[in-house]
């Protein structure tokens, strides 16, 4: 497989009516001439890796490495258990080990970049919340990181995943359509139906500029893991419910493409526009030590 388009991967699937997990893992086997096996139990190292950033991430002291940011996977887990959140108790843990997952990043902690560092909160915090407090298989879970994988090879090779190319529509946008696609692909989703989440979420997060405050990836990075998290959800939500996406998800990868192509330069990464070009964000960093990357090394973050 090429891994060029969405509708590739949906095609093969309903070619012999497997789920697209199935069909990802054969192929990706084959081009890296491993077994199933081998290869299904490096996807559970890195799903192990992500629960292990979780626990790592939600320590009450944690702080990131400027001390700009640290604590808000503790609260918002606090906050969830202890209280009656406004979007119910899972949401409000996904969202909590979303939160701990980038707050891990934040403090130098091993995480998977899922598809990226900026944006790894998402995809962990929507899928060890379903095997944690849903109860699905860790199995399924770990299969459905392959539908995950897939749509963020097409959105890398057809539109981009860096936030210094495309935004943070290509880093948080594509964590969310990739977590979109396997949350419905785990609830017994077709193939279609994948690819339509997708889509939402990638159209929802359209134009979202990637504004690091210092150049740093943590404000506000950070909370918009969470976001990502109920978008993904959303998403997958909505699809599940009968709604289709009216644009095709390749259509909205092309324009996400065009839409970061036209993008200033001053909201890609820079730190020179968005969020970090505000007053109050010039404050933060004083008396930070912080050394804005070169264009190269930015591109370089965002794509880990």
């Amino acid at each position: 497989m090429k891994y060029e388009s969405i509708q590739e991967l949906v095609d093969e699937a309903c070619k012999n009516n497997e789920k697209i997990s199935t069909v990802v893992l054969r192929d990706q086997a084959k081009s890296m001439e491993v077994t199933e096996l081998e290869l299904f139990e490096k996807m559970e190292l890195d799903f192990e890796v992500m629960k292990s950033s979780v626990l790592d991430g939600v320590k009450k002291d944690l702080k990131s490495m400027s001390g700009l940011t640290g604590g808000e996977g503790f609260l918002m887990k606090e906050y969830a258990d202890k209280g009656d959140p406004l979007c119910g108790s899972f949401l409000a843990g996904a969202m909590s080990r979303a939160l701990s997952v980038a707050g891990c990043n934040a403090a130098m902690g091993k995480i998977v970049a899922a598809p990226t560092a900026g944006s790894c909160g998402i995809i962990p915090g929507c899928l060890i919340s379903m095997c944690e407090d849903r109860g699905i298989p860790e199995k399924d879970v770990v299969m459905s990181l392959f539908t995950a994988g897939a749509f963020g090879m097409v959105i890398a090779a057809r539109a981009s995943i860096a936030g210094a190319e495309g935004g943070c529509q290509a880093e948080c946008g594509s964590a969310s359509a990739m977590a979109a696609a396997a949350l419905v692909e785990l609830m017994g989703g077709t193939p279609e139906q994948c690819a339509d989440a997708s889509a939402l979420a990638i159209a929802s997060e359209l134009g979202l500029v990637c504004d690091p405050v210092g150049g740093l990836v943590e404000i506000p990075c950070i909370k918009r893991n969470a976001t990502g998290v109920m978008l993904a959800f959303s998403c997958a939500d909505m699809v599940l419910a009968g709604i289709r996406s009216k644009i095709p998800a390749d259509e909205c990868l092309d324009a996400m493409r065009e839409v970061g192509d036209e993008m200033p330069r001053s909201c890609k990464e820079t730190a020179k526009g968005g969020l970090a070009a505000t007053p109050t964000a010039r404050k933060l960093i004083k008396g930070v030590s912080i050394q804005n990357p070169s264009d190269s090394e930015q591109l370089l973050k965002g794509s880990i």
